[in-house]
């Protein structure tokens, strides 16, 4: 009797050393590890995932259409690896991709608009052919700020017209932040195993931070932003969103690299071009912080604080953290500061920048559909349908059209062959280079700058850097209910998160990944901070226990 009892522990021990982590939490080497292990198959990872987006869409609207090809695609992945085929870390693995960019399939592609609606592109975008090359199932589309955040002076972030408002989980009608919003929330909830998002100046990191998940914003050239819905050239770049590092790193690693069809992947250093691109999952290092030197640009905190723009447990955490760079080996240079940060605050480039690249770049992408329902080829058409064809199904003039307004304006417009452009753009890169970020950089020979979230976006954004964000805290319970600028969602309150962002150069994303992985596996803030909202579905697991 002895001995059969002691059997029957390690029978049950096994097989709880083989169970599965919620999808809440599972990670994408926990899915390829269930998945090679025959635990379970790509079509129930699918149909699982499907039903946590349907458990929680209805009040959170992070997702706009499903992948009607999903299932099918993940029974022919499933078959590969019965056959002995597996492409990489992905295969199999369920990605939700943002809803501006392009997938050559059944879905729209329409950047919330009912503008876009059936329209059709000539092919997948490239970071979407890229993932299906890895073997991801391409999951669905999950919402956004309309136009990413470039239509309005008084919309709320996650609201598109397509999609509904997208709200987060970390309180009631929270602000999901944007304009990647859907792809914040649904990574963090277990949509999918992890999303892609865009960036221009904080679409990637701020809902990544609000949504308690790590955020890669790559430099400008790093992602092809071939056949995505553009708002800047010179700004623009594609990046993961996931709920731990290594997984980011896992997609970055599937959709980065040199495309004939973005000139400005071409200013990949030859030593970082394919194939010796860096392995950002090997950059996962958790002694990364050792000997690092990390400057804090006093300066930036200073102002931001006189703007209140952040409040004081995000400070607070940030400061707390110090401690800990110091602890694991790093050198913190206080006072890294921003030379011209004062150039910076007053300055009209970037806006003139975005306007102008705008009113160019769309064109640009519209030109290259075909199909266009509505007719749509230019800003000013856009702008019509929006305000004439249908201010109901839009929200207009309740949300209105401000941003392209003044891009179009007859006087103050102009798209980026004008020569007024030339001006804006080289103050730009000043207030980002020497001025700025890679300036400080350089003086004080750092390897990344550090600063909340909150404080980070518009730093790399005007010069094309990377930035990587990780989970370091939450909003304490007594913090006030403070409310979005229309009044309708939580913008800040009791458990809504906020980030930690590692600022480089360009083309280091695997330095500050690095870093990132350091800071995360010491911290582990995610796990402390909890959803008041999540699915319930999970993914069933074969008995591995017959196996014995």
């Amino acid at each position: 009797m002895a001995k059969l009892c002691h059997l029957v522990i390690v029978w049950v021990q096994v097989c709880l050393v083989w169970a599965l982590p919620s999808l809440l939490d599972a990670t994408i080497d926990d899915l390829r590890a269930g998945l090679e292990d025959g635990d379970f198959t790509s079509v129930e990872l699918v149909t699982a995932y499907i039903a946590r987006i349907t458990e929680v869409n209805p009040v959170l609207h992070a997702v706009t259409e499903i992948n009607p090809d999903a299932l099918e695609i993940a029974a022919e992945l499933d078959e590969e690896r019965a056959q002995g085929k597996c492409r990489g870390p992905l295969h199999g693995i369920p990605i939700l991709i943002k809803n501006n960019i392009a997938t050559f399939d059944k879905m729209n592609n329409t950047a919330g608009s009912f503008a876009l609606l059936g329209a059709r592109p000539q092919r997948d975008a490239f970071v979407a052919s890229r993932l299906r090359k890895a073997g991801a199932v391409l999951l669905g589309k999950s919402n956004l700020s309309q136009w990413a955040n470039f239509r309005s002076s008084n919309s709320s972030n996650g609201w598109s017209a397509h999609g509904g408002q997208t709200k987060g989980a970390y309180i009631p009608d929270q602000d999901p932040s944007g304009s990647s919003s859907g792809s914040g929330v649904s990574s963090s909830l277990g949509l999918a195993a992890a999303c892609l998002g865009t960036e221009t100046d904080g679409s990637i990191l701020s809902p990544s931070q609000r949504n308690n998940i790590v955020g890669i914003k790559p430099t400008v050239g790093l992602t092809s932003r071939d056949l995505v819905i553009p708002i800047s050239e010179h700004q623009d770049t594609i990046g993961p969103m996931a709920r731990t590092v290594k997984d980011a790193a896992y997609l970055l690693s599937a959709i980065a690299g040199p495309d004939p069809n973005d000139n400005y992947t071409s200013a990949i250093p030859a030593n970082l071009s394919i194939p010796l691109l860096p392995d950002y999952v090997a950059a996962c290092d958790p002694n990364a912080l050792f000997g690092a030197r990390l400057g804090i640009p006093n300066n930036v905190l200073e102002a931001f604080a006189s703007f209140d723009n952040t409040s004081d447990p995000e400070n607070s955490a940030f400061f707390s953290t110090l401690s800990l760079f110091t602890d694991s080996g790093a050198t913190i240079i206080q006072n890294a500061d921003f030379t011209n940060l004062t150039e910076w605050i007053s300055s009209e480039a970037e806006g003139k920048v975005l306007n102008a690249d705008f009113i160019t770049n769309l064109a640009s992408y519209l030109s290259k559909l075909t199909t266009n329902p509505n007719n749509i080829t230019s800003l000013s058409d856009l702008s019509n349908f929006t305000k004439r064809t249908a201010p109901e199904w839009e929200e207009y003039p309740s949300r209105n059209t401000a941003t392209w307004d003044e891009a179009l304006d007859p006087i103050e417009g102009f798209n980026n062959s004008d020569p007024r452009f030339w001006p804006f753009l080289q103050e730009d890169l000043f207030l980002g280079g020497e001025g700025g970020l890679l300036g400080a950089l350089e003086r004080y020979d750092l390897d990344a700058i550090i600063l909340p979230t909150s404080m980070a976006p518009g730093f790399a954004a005007i010069i094309g850097a990377p930035v990587v964000t990780v989970p370091l805290g939450a909003y304490p319970d007594d913090t006030p209910i403070q409310k979005d600028r229309r009044g309708d969602l939580v913008a800040k309150g009791p458990g809504v998160p906020f980030g930690i962002s590692f600022l480089g150069r360009k083309f280091d994303e695997a330095k500050l990944i690095g870093l990132a992985y350091a800071f995360e596996q010491k911290t582990q803030v995610r796990g402390k901070v909890k959803p008041y909202l999540a699915p319930w579905t999970q993914v069933k697991i074969k008995s591995n226990c017959s196996r014995l």
